[in-house]
């Protein structure tokens, strides 16, 4: 065999050229506390994160502590100024929930106010990172969109979880579930039967829900590209579900049927819906 050598001077030239100049940066680390007014099971965690990553874990407590890593940067040290003056992240505490959100430059609420693309435009990049734990019991309503995946563990409430350009992962569940995310895997692990209906949704990715031996619902699936895959045993085909199309003509009634795959497994119960366009759906038994 034939080896090449690569002579010492050009890594020699390599280590002389100039590396990017780094921009600007501010780091800081927020702790928050809070002491819940109702009982956890009555009780709702609400994060609006724009950029970054969320991990909420569940524990044997009775607060909501919440940590989060807040990165801002800027071309140059004028523009990060401007951002350490005007991002401001913000918390409201009612009697039965908890609300983490960006309020400037702009509100990351759904419905309340405008966003950074209708507005002008921002200069600085800002991230947060949130790390969460919370009372097992609580009910969650989580949400990100860019540079982070959201991580939900040991948390036996009821579950909205949203992400866009990032995955999603539930462990430990056993409350109904809304999972959705554009371009990312949702995986969970359920530890109980869940006790309603739940929804579980990506555009690009797959979805991987594990279920205990005896789990019994209709399952209700949509896919472009993909294949549905279960190795739970008991599982048979439901009819073609026909619905009536809000179209109206004159002197007719107009159905349509519905695009989605239909599977009961065990004897049925709640509509568990799973829905993806580039990807695969599996629904496995856990041993």
């Amino acid at each position: 065999m034939k080896y090449f050598a690569i002579p010492l001077l050009a890594g020699a030239v390599l280590c002389c050229t100039q590396a990017p100049a780094q921009k600007p940066e501010f780091k800081e680390h927020i702790r928050k506390e809070f002491t819940l007014s109702q009982s956890p099971s009555a009780s709702v965690l609400a994060i609006y994160n724009i950029n970054g990553s969320i991990k909420v874990e569940g524990y044997n407590g009775d607060k909501v502590l919440i940590e989060i890593d807040k990165t801002i940067t800027g071309k140059t040290n004028e523009i990060l100024d401007k951002g350490k003056q005007e991002f401001k992240l913000n918390y409201e505490q009612k009697a039965d929930s908890i609300t983490a959100y960006i309020s400037e430059p702009f509100d990351s609420r759904p419905n309340h106010g405008r966003r950074n693309w209708d507005g002008p435009k921002i200069e600085y990049d800002f991230e947060l990172d949130f790390v969460v734990k919370v009372p097992y019991a609580m009910n969650l309503h989580v949400s990100t969109v860019n540079d982070g995946d959201v991580d939900v563990k040991d948390v036996t409430g009821t579950l909205g979880v949203n992400n866009v350009n990032g995955a999603i992962t539930i462990v430990n569940a056993k409350g109904a579930a809304i999972a959705r995310t554009i371009n990312g895997n949702v995986i969970a692990n359920y530890v109980s039967l869940p006790p309603g209906e739940s929804d579980f949704k990506t555009l690009n990715g797959d979805i991987k829900i594990s279920y205990p031996p005896a789990f019994s619902a209709d399952c209700q699936f949509k896919s472009f590209n993909g294949e549905f895959y279960t190795d739970f045993p008991n599982t048979e085909s439901l009819p073609v579900k026909v619905v009536k199309n809000e179209e109206t003509k004159p002197n007719k009634t107009v159905y349509k049927l519905s695009t989605e795959t239909r599977i009961r497994i065990g004897k049925g119960g709640p509509t568990y819906k799973f829905e993806k366009f580039n990807g695969n759906i599996y629904i496995k038994k856990q041993s």
